[in-house]
């Protein structure tokens, strides 16, 4: 028996990865978070099948459904949103799986932050534009962030930044921001993505607040900010350009020569 967690991917259903969807569809039971995980792929659970909704239960109720599926020898397919490297929960539900000795399985899912890049239609790296994205958050009722863990910090350093769990506060995001980045500087603010009733608002440091504010959204919600989200005028990247030494990438041209 085996637990096996699966990224479900941002939303839509279709960008879960080939083995999440497989798991999930002979796995007997199966773990969900019911408030974020779409309902299309709990209905690829095989008949019979036991499922359970995760979101009204504590962490002790979880691992007796671990214990108990371990005990009847089910495999479990534990569906979490998004991708399970970040923010998923994941590392205390392993922790208690290790202590009771239940083998378990982790299955990679498309994230958030690239979910809304792509409905922006923007790469977040641009060749002497930005070269780092940084994932963070604000201080929530969950769990503060650590000390040294600031946006100042991250804001210095000009970063794309994704900003999770932190649309409530967008205020307070914009103020210590503008110092770093300057007023004009390209902010989007992404609802849903990949959801049906995915959301698209682009503005600056100077309005997305308002339009926030306008638009009345407080939750669900990934604020980008960074030049990278509007630049036009950069350089193309070396990766094909005639003249870049491929040292590991031979062409067609190259391979004909060869032979």
């Amino acid at each position: 028996m085996t637990v096996h967690f699966i990224g479900a991917g941002p939303g839509a259903p279709d960008l879960i990865t080939v083995r999440g969807r497989d798991l999930v569809m002979r796995c007997p039971v199966c773990l969900y978070a019911g408030s974020l995980v779409p309902r299309e792929l709990i209905t690829l659970c095989p008949p019979g099948a036991r499922v359970v909704d995760t979101a009204p239960l504590d962490l002790d109720a979880i691992t007796r459904e671990f214990v108990a599926a371990t005990e009847a020898g089910h495999d479990v397919a534990r569906l979490h949103s998004g991708d399970l490297s970040v923010w998923s929960a994941m590392g205390e539900q392993i922790r208690r799986l290790e202590a009771h000795g239940i083998p378990y399985t982790v299955t990679p899912g498309v994230p958030s932050f690239a979910a809304a890049a792509a409905a922006l239609g923007r790469e977040l790296t641009l060749p002497e534009v930005a070269q780092t994205v940084v994932l963070t958050r604000t201080s929530g009722r969950a769990s503060a962030m650590p000390p040294r863990e600031n946006l100042d910090a991250y804001a210095a350093t000009g970063a794309t930044l994704a900003i999770h769990l932190s649309i409530h506060v967008i205020n307070s995001v914009v103020e210590k921001l503008r110092p770093h980045y300057g007023d004009d500087c390209a902010v989007a603010v992404v609802v849903r993505a990949s959801w049906p009733e995915e959301q698209i608002i682009r503005g600056t440091l100077t309005t997305i607040a308002a339009q926030v504010a306008e638009a009345g959204i407080d939750r669900t919600a990934l604020i980008l900010i960074g030049p990278s989200l509007a630049a036009s005028d950069f350089r193309n990247s070396a990766l094909y350009s005639t003249d870049y030494d491929r040292r590991y990438r031979r062409s067609a041209e190259d391979d004909r020569a060869r032979d």
